[in-house]
């Protein structure tokens, strides 16, 4: 590097420390914390926008808190840690900014005003558990390779993500042969409590071809943390996984920023050009905390106490998966629903399906008979199969759950006896096919079936030639 290139350089960066040092902070502003009810706080005297961060200090103590509205001079906050022993009168400060410091050859940042959400990005992620706010879970000492970024990244324009068009081996023999998953397509896993969803989660994340693989646990069982981290995952994929967890006693805030925080980390991989899957589980328990927090700072309920925040939310999160911008990566996302009652129709189950690329259904009726995967093909769909696979593969999908189908909707005759042999022509085929259709749908939880193989059995099933 030449001489006046590297003058160059030192002028910028002493001319970026003036800039700074001229830029004095106003006097820091404090406010007052005059009601605690619920979930929410309200203090006064402070003016901070909505999203940036404030301290509550009790004392020695300190809890973070996020300005979540406002309402004239009252600021309505939510905390992300314990509020025992909060007092009327505590002080509320705002967080400082983050500023990112000075570097020689490096183009200067712009400096925020206020404090925001900034948390750990980086390859020291790979094979760590954090939680909802980057802290580490699992004893293997404090994150290296990470950078502070802030959560909010810009939208990419519809226009400038590549379409899906590359299938995606799942190892999941049903979902291969008769839901293909498409590169960069997004899906949700809907079912009731117990049926299945967290084991075919697992299954995914062992036996799908990606790069990356970020786990979102939110709102579930704290125990399920350990258990797919030691279990699921095993020792030879834990070191290409990032999994946040934000269990079901963490803070509804809590909640709602650890499924932001794996969504960011999975744009953050994407963004580099690695093929990413992204499993979170799930998205009714974000839809919840979200419901929380909007009913305790006064929005009105509308479907099932949901407020209209809520399906506002869910578009937002989940539009940020998918092809990155101009196939530089992709984030192949599987959303778990939880249908409560195993009501299809629940709300957030209904707008999900909306804005999902295809639903794969669990049935309760199958997982009691053991059926497992309990996946019903004729409730499920993927709507972008037909641009990933061949005609000859969506012909023999297409006869396989018609068959199916056709058994299924006479199934009570044919079991009381009331159907004679030879009336239907249709039906005899379905018949005679039942078994060795039970037997391709239903596959060992520590098994891989590849999308050829599974195919090649659908075509066995049928006797159709490939």
């Amino acid at each position: 590097m030449q001489a006046a290139e590297v003058g160059q350089a030192w002028s910028a960066f002493l001319e970026q420390a003036r800039r700074r040092a001229a830029d004095v902070p106003a006097l820091e502003t404090r406010g007052t914390l005059t009601r605690l009810a619920g979930l929410v706080l309200e203090a006064s005297g402070i003016r901070v926008p909505v999203g940036s961060q404030c301290f509550v200090e009790n004392g020695a103590e300190r809890t973070l808190a996020e300005v979540v509205g406002f309402s004239g001079e009252r600021a309505f906050l939510m905390p992300a840690g314990d509020t025992q022993g909060l007092a009327s009168g505590a002080r509320v400060v705002p967080a400082l900014p983050y500023v990112a410091p000075l570097r020689l050859f490096e183009e200067a940042r712009p400096v925020q005003k206020i404090g925001v959400l900034r948390l750990p990005m980086g390859d020291g992620l790979l094979g760590r558990v954090v939680d909802a706010q980057g802290v580490p879970l699992d004893h293997g000492g404090a994150l290296q390779q990470v950078s502070a970024d802030p959560m909010d990244r810009r939208l990419i324009n519809a226009m400038d993500r590549d379409p899906v068009r590359e299938p995606l081996d799942t190892g999941v023999r049903a979902i291969n042969a008769l839901l293909t998953v498409g590169r960069g397509q997004r899906l949700g896993l809907f079912a009731g409590s117990g049926v299945g969803k967290s084991v075919l989660l697992g299954m995914m994340a062992r036996y799908t071809a990606a790069d990356v693989i970020v786990v979102g646990l939110i709102g579930e069982r704290g125990r399920e943390v350990k258990e797919f981290v030691e279990d699921i995952l095993g020792a030879q994929d834990r070191g290409r996984a990032v999994v946040v967890a934000a269990p079901a006693d963490a803070p509804p805030l809590l909640r709602m920023q650890g499924a932001a925080y794996a969504t960011a980390v999975a744009e953050h991989f994407r963004d580099k050009g690695k093929h990413v899957l992204l499993l979170m589980d799930s998205l009714t328990r974000y839809a919840m905390a979200q419901r929380e927090i909007a009913l305790a700072i006064g929005e009105p309920p509308a479907t099932k106490g949901y407020p209209p925040s809520c399906f506002a939310k869910l578009p937002q999160l989940v539009e940020r998966s998918g092809n990155g911008l101009h196939g530089v990566g992709s984030i192949t996302a599987f959303y778990t629903v939880l249908s409560e009652g195993d009501d299809q129709q629940d709300p957030i189950a209904d707008a999900a399906r909306a804005i999902l690329d295809g639903h794969i259904v669990l049935s309760r009726a199958l997982a009691e008979t053991g059926h497992f995967p309990a996946i019903d093909i004729e409730q499920s769909a993927s709507r972008v199969m037909h641009n990933v696979i061949g005609p000859a593969h969506f012909e023999l999908a297409r006869r396989f759950r018609a068959v199916y189908s056709r058994y299924q909707k006479s199934r009570d005759l044919v079991q009381v006896g009331a159907y004679m042999s030879g009336s239907d022509p249709g039906l005899d085929e379905a018949i005679r096919l039942q078994p060795a259709m039970e037997g391709f749908l239903q596959q060992n939880m520590f098994e891989a079936a590849p999308l050829p193989a599974s195919v090649a059995g659908m075509a066995d099933v049928l006797g159709a030639p490939m």
